[in-house]
């Protein structure tokens, strides 16, 4: 199987090329970081796979365009393309610079959109291919002190509904969402931050080789939606049916359960280049 992963350079997509490495499979590694990407290539290829190192930001289109054509270009097809990259930034909204929101904005939802529209043009040639987004559960749920992540990955959540109701006039292709709860990745201490402490995925946590299995699974089974993460039913459930008590609680237990006690000073992370 060929399959393209964007934010492959850390956490869930990381994770996810080295699994489908594992499996024999040919990874094509997009990421802002072609010395990250190297290393990543590096371990797929002593998983048992091949790799191929295609760096990309997918805010750009143009580069996006290039990532699929070179992807078929070097393996003559694609079979699943997985979209993990993303940014995010902590802190109240009127306190994240509007340049560090509009960032988060760019690279998570036109960078979403960019993918999309490559990966179907191409499924859509070749008469087959799965499109794997990947979500988040606050896409169904509203946090605070993270409002340019809650608002992408709601966009993302609307976008994957709606491709899915388009794709099915084409036989063979198919979209998938994932939606991953509290997940053990860098994602939270590489963020953006202006709230003043270091944030971190709240309780409970799941490993992150549970988001890879429902990959792999995905890739095989495709599904509408998957959701990874135990409490995920429950908040959403909160957010939408007792509002009051969710607005009641949320702001006490981010603050205790989704930022550490480790204090940092105001950062743009890695918004707007790779660490």
């Amino acid at each position: 199987m060929i399959v393209v992963v964007t934010g492959a350079s850390s956490g869930i997509g990381r994770a996810a090329a080295l699994a489908l490495a594992a499996r024999g499979d040919t990874v094509v590694l997009a990421g802002r970081s072609r010395t990250s990407l190297d290393r990543i290539a590096t371990e797929c290829r002593e998983a048992g796979g091949d790799a191929v190192v295609a760096p990309t930001d997918v805010s750009d289109r143009e580069q996006v365009e290039v990532l699929v054509d070179l992807a078929v270009a070097r393996c003559g097809r694609v079979d699943v393309l997985l979209h993990c990259a993303a940014v995010m930034a902590y802190g109240e909204f009127t306190q994240v610079p509007p340049e560090v929101f509009e960032r988060v904005l760019r690279v998570d939802i036109d960078g979403t959109v960019n993918v999309a529209r490559s990966a179907l043009r191409r499924f859509t040639a070749q008469g087959e291919g799965h499109l794997i987004l990947v979500g988040s559960v606050v896409g169904k749920m509203a946090p605070p002190f993270m409002s340019s992540y809650v608002m992408s990955k709601w966009a993302i959540h609307g976008l994957a509904r709606a491709l899915q109701a388009e794709v099915r006039a084409l036989p063979g292709v198919d979209v998938s969402l994932l939606a991953p709860g509290s997940i053990d990745t860098p994602v939270y201490e590489r963020a953006g931050n202006y709230i003043g402490r270091i944030g971190q995925p709240p309780p409970p946590v799941s490993d992150v080789d549970k988001v890879t299995q429902a990959i792999l699974s995905l890739t095989t089974r495709p599904r509408r939606e998957l959701s990874v993460g135990l409490a995920n039913p429950l908040m959403v459930f909160g957010f939408r049916h007792l509002p009051a008590v969710y607005d009641a609680l949320v702001v006490t237990l981010m603050k205790r359960l989704g930022l550490s006690r480790t204090p940092t000073e105001p950062t743009p992370g890695n918004v707007f280049e790779p660490h």
